[in-house]
């Protein structure tokens, strides 16, 4: 199967992700357009989306899967994100590697286990690979299980388990994956890429 995927530069993508968020029900609270902006107007980022065709209409294509991810750096200023170097500082060598985040992402309940978040994520490791990066991390919970289950299939490796005392569903758990120039002859999805406007 071959995969079509669009590369949307931020303003156009951010309002694309603010569409698609609909579509899932399991995130408590959906992401804006304007913090999608926020977040990636000073940083190297990449926003892909995957289309497929309707099965009631194969002449119409959806948006069905999504994935962004930006640099993360030792000095970050956002909040958020200095957090989450602090949690790793012990486990990633911001010093010493351009770091990549994944994020955020999420496949269409009605499309998933079909290779499109795989598709996603082969793209954006060779993206990222030639722009320099070195390593990939993600952050997700414990009772994200099918997510949990792509990212072992995609040779992520856990890092750092943030136990949660009430309830360990809600456990973080952190992963990496490291990006040697070889990695994309290791890819198996077969994609297309389009640049969106």
């Amino acid at each position: 199967m071959e995969y079509l995927i669009k590369q949307y530069p931020v303003e156009s993508g951010a309002l694309e992700i603010q569409y698609i968020e609909e579509y899932f029900g399991e995130f408590p609270r959906r992401k804006m357009a304007a913090e999608v902006i926020a977040r990636l107007s000073d940083r190297p980022s990449i926003i892909l989306m995957a289309e497929a065709p309707l099965p009631s209409d194969p002449g119409t294509l959806v948006p069905v899967s999504y994935k962004v991810v930006h640099e993360i750096r030792a000095d970050e200023t956002v909040p958020k994100l200095r957090d989450l170097v602090a949690r790793l500082e012990d486990t990633i060598d911001f010093s010493r590697r351009r770091v990549l985040y994944n994020w955020i992402g999420a496949t269409r309940r009605d499309w998933r286990g079909k290779g499109h978040f795989r598709a996603l994520s082969e793209e954006s490791e060779t993206w990222a690979i030639a722009n320099g990066f070195d390593e990939v991390v993600v952050k997700t919970k414990n009772r994200f299980y099918d997510m949990r289950g792509v990212l072992t299939q995609l040779q992520f490796n856990v890092i750092k388990y943030e136990r949660n005392p009430i309830d360990n569903a809600e456990s973080k758990v952190y992963l990496s994956k490291l990006l040697p120039p070889d990695l994309v002859s290791d890819h198996r999805s077969v994609r297309t890429v389009v640049y969106a406007e």
